[in-house]
């Protein structure tokens, strides 16, 4: 049985222990899915996209670990790339096998029943990386394109008018 961890807001962790995880709409041609990561050795990799989620306004995420057959179709790939077709098992090798695995992410194209669910559990608020995988160091865009509706946009458009 692979072992994948959700991250959610904190607000929806009754509901989800209660229900199961519910599929969300997506961009990949996959429809509806749920979204998740494998669990690895590394809890960095496991948990990096809390950061990001955290840009949408959310307060606080936690952490669904739950488990599925090890023969579950799932896609697996990079956020900006094609996913590719495959199982569960296979999905977790080519997760850990990636030479740099941010950025990627595991599709599972159905609900997570409430009995598949391990754990619901509070994670380090400040684990992951912002507006794209290895992001940390570099200036953020200033244009107001790339900052349109984000939080301190002003500032960071007066800084990059500034230098231009």
């Amino acid at each position: 049985m692979a072992l994948l961890v959700h991250l959610t807001s904190e607000k929806n962790a009754k509901r989800i222990e209660r229900a199961g995880i519910r599929c969300r709409r997506s961009v990949d041609p996959a429809g509806r899915v749920v979204f998740a990561m494998p669990v690895t050795r590394n809890y960095y990799l496991s948990h990096q996209w809390l950061r990001e989620l955290k840009r949408s306004g959310q307060r606080t995420i936690v952490a669904v670990h739950f488990r599925i057959p090890d023969d579950q179709p799932v896609l697996v790939g990079h956020y900006g790339m094609a996913h590719e077709a495959t199982t569960a098992a296979q999905a977790l090798a080519i997760v850990s096998g990636a030479v740099s695995a941010e950025g990627y992410e595991v599709l599972i194209p159905r609900r997570i029943e409430p009995g598949e669910i391990h754990a619901i559990r509070r994670v380090n608020q400040l684990t992951g990386w912002r507006y794209f995988p290895g992001a940390h160091g570099k200036r953020p865009c200033g244009c107001s394109y790339c900052q349109r509706g984000q939080r301190g946009a002003r500032k960071l458009r007066a800084r990059y008018d500034a230098s231009t």
